[in-house]
């Protein structure tokens, strides 16, 4: 038994303990480490989240079946061949939706916007495998929907906004994707075999933009042109090999932005046109000064670039960006050997066609464009302008004719305007007026901001999480 003398001493340092305890109890502040979350920031995981390892793009592959087809239709970049959205395919489509969309096929999808090339009946979409935490280039049949295979790379993301949400460029013998966190794949369309992969902030210091990667890559000739934004503006790179022939230096430290490179022709003289975070610029793109840059403005450099620059012949240049950006329509000119660039217009949403998210085009010598939601009485509207006058709109598609932040094409002289709630619309393809044919609501999703694909008569279109092939043969 303690003693009396040792009782009160066990009873003091009770007394002590418990009163230190309660002391740091009260001073403890448990949010101390805890920061304000930045919008577009708080989502964006840092580089220990792909699992603490390296990446290894091109790691998997499942192989499901064989494909055995006669179609030949081809949608093989951004905004199809000649970028410009416009389907080259000659099939004769509906002009209303009878008793109902006739769906082909559904696939479900990670969570994203990414839209798919198509090659000889194949389809081919960059998604993300949130069970397997990957990465995952997918084929399936254009006919049935019935995945052929897959190829696969590990890398952590979080949600944010969705995932994946670029459009893979092809051809006969590559096929070129670029995933959120900047890796750039090449693999063969034929078999799904690994070709090579770039990581481009490990290899380029390429900052991650908001919302994940946006940027779709194009191939010509065999070279598929990147645009880092990082130590390089823009990159060439063989498909061959993966090695990087020529590179556009970059001074001003301009970064990657959601817009895709976009080709233009000046006096004969070719070049490519890239809207990055810090401004616009033109590149050479071939002979002597291949990956120099021809002309260059900061006019425009809005913090998030979503769409892609308007090229038009005359040497304009159309830009436009959500979050009040509104646009610019700039014009190059050619004086010797040296090319200078002036700024036509810049204008509010409210006060010309401007665009958010989806990129506007150009077809019937007019401008086409979903205005964004800042543009006043005629928000969410389809436009018309002229593009000499970038703020003067024609017509509109009216109040009961609101489109949210949905994709459109051309196709067989219609427009398919895309809602975000899975409502597409048909509406005659004229510079003349909104004729409006008919709608459908196809799919109970929402955010369906994926490009549209129209290629062999048939319509592909995706929500956040699925992806439908619609018949769209009047036959």
């Amino acid at each position: 038994m303690l003693s009396k003398r040792s009782e009160k001493g066990l009873i003091l340092l009770t007394v002590v303990v418990a009163t230190a305890l309660f002391v740091y109890w009260l001073l403890y502040n448990p949010a101390k480490d805890i920061h304000a979350s930045i919008p577009g920031m708080d989502n964006r995981p840092k580089e220990s989240e792909t699992g603490g390892g390296k990446v290894k793009i091109g790691e998997g592959f499942d192989f499901f079946k064989d494909l055995s087809t006669e179609l030949k239709g081809k949608w093989i970049q951004f905004r199809g061949a000649k970028s410009d959205n416009i389907s080259a395919d000659q099939t004769k489509l509906i002009n209303s939706w009878g008793s109902g969309p006739k769906i082909d096929w559904e696939v479900e999808l990670g969570e994203g916007h990414a839209a798919p090339v198509v090659y000889n009946g194949k389809v081919f979409v960059l998604d993300y495998d949130e069970v397997k935490k990957a990465d995952a280039l997918r084929c399936f049949s254009l006919e049935s929907g019935e995945e052929l295979w897959r190829r696969w790379y590990r890398v952590r993301i979080k949600r944010n906004h969705g995932i994946s949400r670029t459009v893979p460029a092809i051809n006969d013998k590559y096929l070129i994707t670029i995933g959120p966190r900047c890796h750039v794949m090449c693999t063969d369309p034929n078999t799904g075999d690994f070709l090579w992969g770039i990581d481009l902030v490990k290899e380029y210091m390429s900052e991650i933009p908001f919302w994940y990667t946006g940027q779709c890559p194009i191939i010509v000739d065999n070279i598929a042109i990147i645009a880092p934004g990082g130590s390089s503006l823009l990159i060439g790179v063989d498909c061959a090999t993966g090695k990087v022939v020529w590179e556009t230096p970059n001074p001003d430290g301009w970064k990657m932005s959601h817009s895709s490179i976009m080709p233009m022709t000046l006096d004969g003289k070719k070049m490519w046109v890239y809207a990055a975070v810090g401004g616009i610029v033109g590149v050479s793109a071939g002979g002597d000064d291949l990956g120099e840059i021809l002309w260059k403005t900061k006019d425009f450099a809005p913090s998030v670039v979503a769409p892609s620059p308007i090229v038009f012949g005359n040497g304009k240049v159309y830009m436009t960006a959500g979050y009040g950006a509104g646009g610019i329509l700039l014009q190059v000119k050619k004086s010797g050997n040296k090319y200078s660039v002036e700024t036509l217009q810049k204008f509010k949403p409210k006060d010309g066609i401007a665009s958010e998210q989806q990129t506007p085009i150009l077809y019937d010598g007019h401008m086409f464009s979903i205005l964004p939601k800042d543009a006043g009485g005629l928000r969410n509207r389809f436009v018309c302008v002229d593009p000499n006058d970038s703020q003067k709109i024609l017509w509109d598609s009216g109040s009961g004719h609101r489109f949210g932040l949905g994709p459109y094409v051309v196709a067989d002289g219609k427009f398919f305007i895309l809602r975000d709630d899975g409502t597409i619309t048909i509406a005659k393809a004229t510079s003349k007026s909104f004729e409006f044919l008919d709608k459908a609501k196809v799919m109970d999703g929402h955010d369906a901001w994926g490009p549209l694909v129209v290629v062999d008569g048939r319509l592909l279109m995706r929500d956040d999480k699925h992806m439908v092939c619609i018949d769209l043969r009047a036959n």
